[in-house]
């Protein structure tokens, strides 16, 4: 389920760094949109807050053993459904990344992202889209391109199509994607209708997910 647009969003930061709940809170001071309204440093903290101030968006670092994991991903995706999340971690284990997603994780930035690309992610949540920042997003592809069931197919989409779906994936939308590639919309918006036929999807954000969990950008 996708959040609904409001003024204001609760956040609830989870990670057991104070200074990345220090720095994200900071950060989110600079926004009116985006309210922090708790932190937590483990697992349990995290499901009190939970249960007394229900935030709209989670803000978490699964790879923290002894306060978060993958399995607090699943939890929250379980027993929550209706909170968003972001994840920003560290880790770079490529397997435990693409668990995350494979999780339904919609939002997934490293500790490496700038200011610029976690206010993006955040934009992305109050518009119902994903965000993958361009480190994970590579992972995502290389995952697809590994699998061995689809080793021997050629891929149905062209590099230009393949910077556009990366593009698309990160939020951006057919008039930005044109400044950066040097294209006019309409031919942005041409490319994405082709991928859309190539792949059978109907939505831009089914692309990165769809792609994943079916090996079709391979």
């Amino acid at each position: 389920m996708s959040i609904m647009q409001k003024e204001t969003y609760k956040v609830l930061l989870a990670d057991a760094q104070f200074l990345i709940r220090f720095a994200l809170k900071e950060l989110l001071k600079e926004t009116n949109t985006f309210q922090v309204i708790g932190e937590a440093g483990n697992e349990a903290e995290l499901n009190k807050i939970i249960a007394e101030t229900p935030p709209d968006i989670i803000v978490i670092d699964y790879n923290q053993p002894g306060f978060f994991s993958i399995e607090s991903i699943k939890n929250l995706k379980q027993h929550h459904p209706n909170i968003e999340l972001l994840v920003i971690s560290s880790d770079e284990n490529k397997e435990n990344i693409y668990e995350v997603i494979h999780a339904g994780v919609l939002r997934f930035l490293t500790k490496k992202c700038d200011a610029h690309e976690i206010k993006e992610a955040f934009r992305a949540i109050s518009n119902g889209e994903k965000f993958f920042c361009t480190s994970i997003f590579n992972f995502i592809f290389e995952m697809s391109f590994s699998q061995n069931n689809y080793s021997s197919n050629p891929l149905p989409l062209s590099a230009r199509e393949l910077e556009i779906v990366k593009l698309i994936a990160q939020g951006l939308v057919a008039k930005e994607i044109g400044r950066k590639l040097n294209l006019s919309t309409h031919t942005v918006y041409t490319h994405r209708k082709n991928i859309m036929e190539k792949l059978k999807l109907r939505r831009s954000s089914e692309l990165v997910l769809f792609a994943v969990n079916n090996g079709l950008l391979i």
